[in-house]
């Protein structure tokens, strides 16, 4: 199943198209005829509670070019979560999201019993917490902010974090996520859901580092701006986008494109010279995160031009794909 952001002339529509699984055969749509959100993005189902979440992003008329803070103030990006019977493949639950901008990826607990997880929201730069109420609907609260810095030398006053992409360790005791503007990767103890405590945090690149166009102003988190990435000799433009963690939770991988025309905005470096592919070593034990030096990929490489990278899948299943019946 493949989630859709639109139809065939960029308006908004978030439908799934069903694939199938041996051809790869179209054979459909799953939700039924004119049952669609209004706007699309991630989905994840829980299918011993009977659902299926599904996340907004925009329609592709009003990303596709770029981004445009008067989309914001029209109210042209999501700010909602649809709550799906998952036997009858229709929309039961909206779910308004307070401070909840422009909800991107979102997990279940791996847990198959579980009745929660989280969603990353970019613009807001929070994660959310959702959850199965005791009346047996779904609810939403905020767990996470990432404070917004306040610079000169950028598109507006204040940059947002940008979180695009979380992942939870298989055990569901970590939570991962990204902030593709302000360059951090994060990880977070997520024992207690309503509680994420921060163990890990790494800058890789990102639009505040030292000697770069932008110069912060006010920061809630940090000191100082942080320093560029080196790695193996090549300066990393970009910053941490789309995450993937190996099974046994102790390998973090990254790349550095988020969309080519937002990569072509916020990162022209991106588009002369391709992105990356970054790993990170992680402290399971104790929670923490480490560079590892001595690995880089490098798509400004490749023999037709430099590739703007993006999804890390494991052939046999992964932390981001796999869900247990």
């Amino acid at each position: 199943m493949i989630s859709a952001l639109g139809d065939p002339k960029g308006n908004g529509k978030g439908g799934f198209v069903l694939l199938d699984g041996e051809t790869l055969e179209v054979k459909g749509t799953w939700e039924r005829p004119g049952g669609a959100a209004p706007l699309g993005y991630d989905f994840w189902y829980q299918p011993r509670h009977d659902v299926m979440i599904s996340t907004e992003w925009a329609a592709p008329n009003v990303f596709r070019d770029g981004f445009n803070p008067a989309d914001v103030e029209a109210g042209r990006y999501g700010s909602h979560l649809h709550v799906w019977d998952w036997q009858r493949h229709e929309i039961v639950e909206t779910l308004p999201l307070q401070e909840g901008l422009i909800p991107l990826e979102i997990r279940f607990l791996h847990d198959p019993a579980a009745a929660q997880g989280f969603v990353g929201c970019a613009l807001s730069s929070t994660i959310q917490r959702f959850f199965k109420n005791e009346a047996g609907t779904w609810s939403v609260e905020k767990v996470i902010q990432v404070p917004p810095k306040k610079v000169k030398g950028w598109m507006l006053p204040e940059m947002p974090g940008l979180i695009t992409d979380i992942l939870l360790s298989l055990d569901d005791r970590f939570l991962y996520f990204s902030n593709w503007l302000h360059g951090d990767l994060r990880q977070y103890d997520v024992s207690d859901p309503q509680r994420p405590r921060l163990t890990g945090q790494l800058f890789l690149g990102g639009s505040i580092v030292k000697g770069g166009p932008v110069k912060v102003l006010e920061d809630q988190e940090l000191t100082a701006q942080p320093e560029p990435l080196v790695v193996k000799g090549k300066r990393v433009v970009g910053g941490p986008q789309m995450i993937q963690l190996s099974l046994d939770g102790k390998r973090l991988y990254i790349t550095t494109s988020l969309y080519s025309t937002w990569d072509k905005q916020f990162y022209p470096e991106l588009i002369r010279e391709g992105s990356v592919m970054l790993q990170v070593d992680v402290d399971t034990v104790n929670g923490g995160l480490k560079l590892n030096p001595n690995f880089l990929v490098d798509f400004g490489k490749e023999p037709l031009g430099p590739a703007l990278a993006h999804e890390m899948r494991y052939p046999g299943g992964d932390c981001t794909s796999d869900i247990w019946l």
